[in-house]
């Protein structure tokens, strides 16, 4: 029998990670601010990067706690990583879930081939915009290695 899910009750002002699951999104993970706190566990979220179609201001969501995680604590990242090890990419205003599958040095840099099971793309990526992925699960954040 599993233990009971833990719920995260958010307030006003909290910042927090969405984890899309729109087709195009399916793991990505953006960075917003809770808003306003609905019924039915429902959120208003405004994000950090992600604008409105004008670009006139930052765009403002309703989504369901399910889609919703707290940013996870700042996590030292190993000096290396390893082969097939889960990470996430900060590329296109959000972090993508990805899997690296080599290194390269290029100018005393380290990039990681990082490959992309919902878009079947491998691509180049420096250290500085990989993180070693997190699991949101039963209400705590799990280190992925």
């Amino acid at each position: 029998m599993h233990p009971p899910m833990r719920i995260v009750n958010y307030n006003v002002g909290d910042k927090v990670e969405v984890c899309s699951k729109e087709g195009g999104f399916v793991g990505s993970y953006f960075k917003a601010t809770i808003v306003s706190c609905l019924p039915n566990e429902k959120y208003v979220v405004c994000y950090e990067n992600l604008l409105l179609d004008d670009k006139s201001g930052p765009l403002i969501e309703i989504i369901h706690q399910r889609e919703i995680r707290p940013l996870p604590a700042h996590v030292r990242n190993p000096p290396e990583l390893h082969l097939n090890q889960k990470v996430d990419v900060f590329d296109n205003d959000g972090w993508w879930l990805g899997e690296t599958t080599s290194e390269k040095i290029l100018f005393e840099n380290y990039y990681y081939k990082v490959y992309f099971t919902t878009t079947g793309e491998t691509l180049y990526y420096s250290r500085n915009q990989i993180r070693v992925h997190h699991e949101w699960i039963d209400g705590e954040c799990v280190l992925e290695t």
